[in-house]
């Protein structure tokens, strides 16, 4: 998710949306120690996505 989507979100918004991120990210870790994870650069982009996320959060909340 681009940073201009995320920043037109509230602060609740915002908040699901990591939940989701993390919980998609949880999965992708599961899914590499069970070598069924065929494309291992997701991991990359999801966590990217949530420190993203994150900082926007803290910037709303400042």
């Amino acid at each position: 998710m681009k940073a201009t989507e995320l920043r037109q979100k509230d602060a609740a918004g915002l908040q699901t949306e990591i939940k989701e991120l993390q919980k998609a990210h949880f999965g992708m870790r599961m899914q590499k120690a069970t070598q069924q994870l065929n494309n291992t650069s997701q991991l990359k982009v999801v966590k990217r996505s949530i420190a993203r996320a994150k900082t926007i959060l803290a910037q709303k909340q400042a």
